[in-house]
């Protein structure tokens, strides 16, 4: 069963790299310079070179991630939490689009990767205000809202002639993937002020640009992936049975899919992307993945026909250094692991880890309950 979900993953990433994608988006005349930002950057910069020979640009990715570009220059920034090079990151391309005619190539993780704080904030400020917002398992919507009002480079204030994105948000609205840096900003100061109520933390904010030139294209996103595992699925000879994107807290939206699974024929295959949070209450490592993998192992303790892989597409789940977990009813011991935040550790201990590294993409989270044939 597990090499059945792997296929069904491969299947699902593969629809959704940037060499499946991006081309027939991008337009015939070369741009004046390219500005590729997030996780699945390098792999979209490496396609706009191929599309147009010696283009000049700038690509971020995060630390330790390689990228083989020969026109673009490759820069490394901080992930999840912004860095002194996200600073540098931010500024170089502020500088490369202030003369008009950028095309952006957008994907998750961008809003760490170009980080340059409103007047009044220090780096310092930033990250606290970040790591403090990812640790409360507050929503990405709410914390990229933040993130806007609290920025001189998103909520549309990198100029773009065209902006192509990869989604990995639920919803794939412009203004949330990578904290929208292009496009207009419907959220308030006073939509910001409210968030940063609700976690008992304070930021002075600025208001974001409400009216943005350009052009902004959706070119992937969640439901592409979910809709080529699904066919890969059917292909093995399972039945899909589509949940779509799901949010809320990981432990508890693991527990309900597996009690889904409980109740579904032989031959079944549920499936779902979005993305999760997690409250984190320990000091051991983990990721949303990980999390819905443990939480969903109680319910499956006397059913070991039944087997599951929860996997960031982007290669990279939390913390963990991994991007998931295969999981079944023989990871129900794992309360105590997850009780401290350490999924990691216990999928570790247990084999089930997975990971492939960075995939290429970033189109959020995919996973997968397979009920044997």
């Amino acid at each position: 069963m597990r090499a059945d979900l792997l296929r069904m993953f491969h299947a699902g990433i593969a629809a959704c790299l940037p060499e499946t994608v991006l081309p027939r988006h991008l337009p015939a005349e070369r741009p004046r310079v390219v500005l590729a930002i997030g996780k699945a950057a390098g792999a979209m910069a490496r396609v706009a070179e191929a599309h147009y020979p010696e283009v000049a640009g700038l690509a971020v990715v995060p630390h330790g991630w390689a990228a083989e570009l020969r026109s673009i220059e490759l820069l490394h920034a901080g992930h999840p939490v912004p860095d002194e090079a996200s600073v540098r990151a931010a500024e170089r391309l502020l500088v490369l689009a202030g003369a008009g005619g950028a095309l952006v190539l957008l994907s998750g993780g961008a809003s760490a990767l170009a980080c340059l704080p409103a007047a009044g904030l220090s780096l310092a400020d930033k990250q606290a205000i970040t790591d403090a917002l990812l640790r409360s398992g507050a929503p990405i919507d709410e914390i990229n809202c933040v993130r806007r009002h609290i920025s001189r480079i998103k909520g549309g204030r990198l100029p773009a002639a065209l902006t192509l994105a990869m989604s990995d948000v639920v919803g794939s609205r412009p203004e949330v993937i990578g904290s929208g840096p292009t496009v207009a900003d419907p959220t308030t100061v006073a939509d910001a002020h409210a968030i940063l109520d609700r976690y008992g933390l304070e930021a002075p904010l600025t208001e974001t640009a409400k009216q943005v030139p350009g052009e902004f294209r959706l070119v992937a996103g969640a439901a592409d992936l979910i809709a080529a595992a699904a066919a890969e699925a059917e292909r093995l000879g399972y039945r899909p049975v589509l949940l779509g994107e799901c949010t809320g807290e990981a432990r508890e939206i693991g527990r309900a899919h597996a009690e889904a699974a409980l109740a579904l024929p032989p031959g079944s295959a549920l499936i779902s992307g979005g993305e999760l949070t997690v409250t984190v209450t320990g000091a051991g490592k983990g990721g949303p993945n990980l999390e819905y993998a443990l939480g969903a192992a109680p319910p499956l303790a006397d059913r070991p026909d039944i087997h599951g892989l929860a996997a960031d597409s982007d290669g990279i789940d939390g913390n963990s250094g991994a991007a998931g977990a295969f999981f079944s009813g023989a990871d129900a011991a794992g309360a105590a692991a997850l009780a401290g935040n350490d999924s990691a550790g216990w999928f570790a201990a247990a084999g089930g880890l997975f990971a492939p590294g960075p995939t290429g993409t970033n189109v959020n989270d995919l996973r997968i309950i397979l009920v044997g044939r």
